[in-house]
């Protein structure tokens, strides 16, 4: 969801890379959450932090909350966004709540990725 919604919010002006330390497949619930706000998933697929090449990264935001979060070795700026995971796995619960904990994941990611936005077009420049 967090690479989905970072490539809507910064188009081609950013490069977004998404990956985690145990990926598996995207989850349903993350497609029909950001497909609530008009947004595809298509082409989407869960890759390793290790296939990420760390030279020219400049940002690592790590989403992760109860699971221990990907180690990625690079001396690219890290920002940690504590997100419990939307699926809840250990939780007996109906599609419905489940979708719903997606979709508070989703309005938070992107609730802070405009924030950063703004941040960033708020820098100082240096002028020379």
């Amino acid at each position: 969801m967090a690479e989905c919604l970072a490539r809507d919010l910064f188009d081609d002006s950013i490069t977004v890379q998404s990956a985690g330390s145990k990926p598996s497949h995207v989850n349903p619930f993350a497609i029909a959450a950001v497909g609530e706000i008009g947004l595809c998933m298509g082409g989407h697929v869960s890759k390793n932090i290790n296939d990420i090449d760390p030279t020219g990264i400049d940002l690592v935001i790590t989403l992760c909350a109860e699971e221990v979060c990907p180690v990625f070795y690079s001396k690219a700026k890290h920002l940690h966004w504590s997100l419990q995971d939307p699926d809840r796995k250990n939780e007996n619960l109906s599609d419905a709540e489940r979708l719903a904990h997606f979709c508070v994941t989703r309005d938070e990611i992107k609730s802070r990725l405009i924030i950063l936005g703004s941040d960033t077009l708020l820098e100082p420049k240096t002028v020379k």
